[in-house]
């Protein structure tokens, strides 16, 4: 298939562009390259395939832009990875982050609905879930309350995506992604964030007393997930969580990269921040029944596995 890859340049971006182009895809890239990090760390993430493919730098705020990219290019499907992310920058800045996320989703779909677009695959979140006390969090809950503008964004996206599916008999899948990380994870998130100052010596921000759990999803399994989505052949619009239906404690985590870096961490304990989810625990049981996903890669393989990169990566 002829596939763009929104957010292409990103973490799970990137590696979705290079498996799509190891399985014969013809890829494109949509992104602006902004400045949420530094944008030489979405260059480096795309250095080994940008003489493959086209690189489009769209904002996707900019309908216009969007439209005549999809009129000019006639994709086949589209993995619509691109957002504004984090819990804590959505507080500071609302209306970005639904500039971005919501009308940004909006502009992609009206344009896929134009041009005939077969397959739609949107990157969701599960903080989504918001105030849900039920574990682990079923894609069957009716969700009545998120607890940050990105968590509502997101939830706001789904819904768009389900309605364009309803209205234009479009094939649209959301994918609920749990925490992922891996080699090239943003730098903002914890994992890299800790492995980055454990490793320096620094001092880390432990925001509540450490028992706050995740579920942190390796990008490999990530990966196999979207592709599998890519790829489905069930109701017109579904709706998957992709996590490793594991949990582990923030203190638990501190420690395992402190083992996996071979130094103890210095740690600055704050209050619990607003916005912030107290647990993520996906059931990834639709998910492994209808998609054939099947995670294989839990933290205590993944996170040294991360930190081996982290220890070896290029300078961006």
């Amino acid at each position: 298939m002829r596939i763009l890859v929104t957010g292409g340049a990103g973490f799970i971006g990137s590696h979705l562009v290079e498996k799509l182009l190891s399985t014969g895809h013809d890829v494109s890239i949509l992104d602006d390259f902004n400045d949420f990090y530094d944008p030489q760390i979405k260059q480096a993430n795309i250095k080994a395939v940008a003489g493959e493919i086209a690189i489009h730098r769209v904002d996707l705020r900019d309908s216009a832009a969007v439209n005549m990219l999809f009129h000019r290019e006639k994709f086949d499907a589209v993995a619509h990875l691109a957002a504004r992310a984090g819990v804590r920058p959505s507080i500071r800045q609302p209306q970005l982050y639904y500039d971005t996320n919501v009308s940004g989703t909006l502009h992609l779909l009206e344009a896929a609905r134009q041009t005939g677009i077969e397959r739609f695959v949107f990157a969701s979140s599960s903080s989504v879930y918001g105030s849900v006390k039920t574990v682990p969090f079923s894609e069957d809950f009716h969700l009545t309350q998120t607890i940050s503008p990105y968590a509502a964004t997101k939830i706001a996206g789904e819904f768009l995506c389900s309605t364009y599916s309803h209205l234009y008999r479009m094939r649209v899948v959301a994918l609920r992604f749990f925490t992922v990380y891996g080699a090239r994870q943003r730098p903002d998130l914890a994992i890299h964030q800790f492995t980055k100052r454990i490793h320096d010596g620094e001092p880390i921000d432990q925001f509540g007393d450490g028992t706050t759990r995740r579920d942190y999803t390796y990008i490999d399994d990530t990966i196999q997930g979207v592709m599998a989505a890519l790829a489905y052949e069930g109701p017109l619009f579904d709706l998957f969580n992709l996590g490793e239906s594991e949990t582990i404690q923030l203190k638990d985590l501190i420690a395992g990269i402190e083992k996996a870096v071979g130094r103890k961490a210095k740690i600055n304990q704050l209050p619990e921040q607003p916005g912030d989810m107290p647990v993520t625990c996906a059931d990834i049981s639709k998910a492994r029944k209808l998609l054939g996903y099947n995670p294989t890669t839990p933290l205590s393989a993944g996170l040294p596995k991360f930190v081996d990169w982290f220890l070896n990566k290029p300078a961006a």
